[in-house]
């Protein structure tokens, strides 16, 4: 029925910059549609749209006069959806994944349904348009282009054949994003050649939840990672004892600890971190502060290990004021940066203090006597700042299969290579291909960001799948706001501007910063905007769950509600007002 195409380009939204082709306009006569896009066309967002196997976008008619009644518009036009093809028939719950069309000279498989982001509701000027598109099941389709050609508005659309399994748009939207879906339903998806690889992944994560360990009885590890964490052993922060105080380094200390009443503390999943309340002097709120797990994950207690920095608040509480016997507020173990199951080879690989998580890993893999080859690459300065040296040497000892590396920047004068160290010199990109890694291995990596960054780029030249290289970033993580312009700044996380709210607190752990709520803001997403705190986000309505993220302790309301609740222990930021004073993973 028409053709609508539109070049990127910048749209003010609340007081940013978007750079979106979401704003399609139609045009008359044939257009060239190619292997990545019609003529004339383009995205803002290649991470979720574009592309070959997202080229062309379909949106119906049926939906237009669907939306216009339910929506109260009656001047839609083609394109509004931000479509390239708006047509006539190829409704959501008859198309199917796989099928293939003719129109004019061009040949197209149907790839994958529409991932709705906040851009439609933007060109709509309907904040929860990405919401109502997957709960009214209504979300249109992307098709890859199977051969080139001229297509124009008027054209018959000729269903050349029907995709296998015969799933249609309409129910694989549902797997993904709504509540419900049963294993045959997702084992058929990944039985169909066609669909995207991105969706592919989603499955496969969809399949590993109701197979695996990560079983959850909420939330859907298809949409985020967080979803796929083991659930929370306690609600909120409860108390623990000191029971032991070890230095490990010159900088470095560890504290154990345990239950109040002796009982054994639930297991922790080797790589998870522990966040702490530390007091500081009367009538000062508490700083609150994450530490990974260093010691067995499943022994009953915990031990957490904490690196001194010059002008670290906490760091110096702690170190200064903690003593055995004495109680630290503690909430349950979090974190998705876990090691998997499996008999594959596992790389672990580690910077300093930040050998913490995988020193878990390590125990864990010790303690089940485990036959995996694994691979111990450490990097320290020398060895009076090499933290659990004999304690990681020991648990290598006791693996059958397991190798050491360890990497001294400048030994000191007594530093003995091949006791104390191996190599010396920095652990480098360059040092990683002459390994010989096994390129089937599960491999993960802590350290600064530029070291992760860069060692996660050797490890794929290596050779390794990128989905099997994982990596934890100590405090807070990445940005993710698709479509927004980057700043050449990114600014530290500080109060908001404006007068201070009146509201519970809202506690950033990983971000260091608590700010009491205000009603000036919508979610709280936009209290985390306001205070510069990164966040990750793409639909704002609570469909895709980028922004879902553990909740350590509080309560939320949602207003809209999510189409699928998040995971036990997890809320979405997007949607959300704290009912009481909340600690967020963020």
């Amino acid at each position: 029925m028409a053709v609508n195409v539109g070049m990127p380009h910048d749209v003010p939204w609340h007081g940013k910059t978007v750079h979106t082709g979401v704003y399609k306009q139609t045009v008359t006569g044939p257009r060239m549609v190619r292997r990545l896009n019609i003529d004339g066309d383009g995205q803002g967002d290649l991470g979720g749209h574009g592309g070959e196997q997202r080229a062309v976008l379909v949106y119906q008619t049926d939906s237009y006069q669907y939306w216009a009644k339910e929506l109260g518009r009656e001047n839609l036009q083609p394109g509004e959806f931000g479509e390239n093809f708006t047509v006539d028939g190829l409704a959501d719950n008859e198309v199917c994944i796989g099928d293939r069309y003719r129109i004019g000279d061009a040949l197209f498989e149907v790839t994958q349904p529409r991932v709705t982001c906040y851009r439609v509701g933007l060109r709509m000027g309907e904040p929860q348009m990405a919401a109502l598109m997957v709960s009214h099941r209504r979300p249109g389709f992307y098709m890859r282009v199977i051969k080139e050609g001229e297509v124009e508005a008027g054209q018959e659309i000729v269903k050349v054949s029907t995709g296998p399994e015969a799933m249609t748009v309409e129910e694989i939207d549902g797997v993904l994003y709504l509540p419900g879906h049963t294993r045959a339903q997702v084992e058929r998806a990944l039985r169909i050649p066609a669909l995207s690889p991105g969706w592919q992944g989603s499955m496969h994560t969809l399949l590993d939840q109701a197979e695996g360990d990560t079983a959850r009885s909420s939330g859907s590890a298809g949409l985020t990672a967080a979803a796929g964490a083991p659930p929370p052993g306690w609600p909120g922060f409860r108390p623990l004892t000191v029971t032991h105080i070890q230095p490990e380094s010159r900088s470095v200390f560890s504290l154990s600890l345990a239950s109040a009443d002796g009982s054994a503390l639930p297991a922790a999943s080797p790589g998870q971190f522990l966040t702490v309340k530390v007091s500081l002097e009367a009538d000062v709120p508490p700083l609150i502060r994450s530490y990974s797990l260093s010691g067995e994950p499943s022994a009953g207690t915990y031990r957490i290990s904490v690196k001194v920095e010059p002008h670290g608040a906490a760091s110096n509480r702690l170190r200064t004021h903690v003593r055995v016997g004495d109680s630290l507020d503690a909430a349950a173990p979090r974190g998705t940066f876990c090691l998997s199951k499996g008999d594959n080879p596992v790389v672990l690989l580690s910077a300093g203090v930040r050998v913490t998580p995988v020193l878990a890993m390590l125990h864990a893999l010790a303690r089940g006597h485990s036959p995996r080859q694994v691979w111990w690459l450490h990097a320290a300065r020398d060895s009076i700042e090499h933290p659990f040296a004999q304690e990681s040497h020991d648990l290598i000892e006791e693996l059958a299969n397991a190798r050491s590396t360890i990497y001294y920047s400048k030994p000191n004068d007594t530093d003995r290579q091949g006791v104390d160290y191996t190599e010396a010199g920095r652990l480098s990109v360059d040092r990683i291909f002459g390994l010989g890694l096994p390129t089937d291995a599960d491999a993960y990596l802590c350290g600064p960001v530029g070291f992760m960054n860069g060692f996660t780029t050797a490890l794929v030249d290596a050779g390794l799948e990128p989905s099997r290289v994982h990596t934890e970033i100590f405090g807070a993580g990445p940005s993710l706001t698709p479509g927004m312009k980057d700043s050449s700044t990114v600014p530290e996380p500080h109060q908001p501007a404006g007068s201070a709210g009146t509201g519970p607190p809202v506690s950033f752990a990983r971000s260091g910063l608590t700010v009491p709520w205000n009603n000036n803001q919508d979610s709280l997403l936009e209290l985390a905007e306001a205070c510069d705190v990164p966040v990750q986000w793409s639909c704002r309505t609570g469909v895709c769950h980028t922004c879902e993220l553990a909740l350590m302790a509080g309560t939320v309301e949602y207003s809209p509600d999510p189409v699928e609740p998040p995971a036990e222990g997890n809320i979405l930021i997007c949607c959300s007002k704290p009912t009481e004073g909340v600690v967020l993973d963020l």
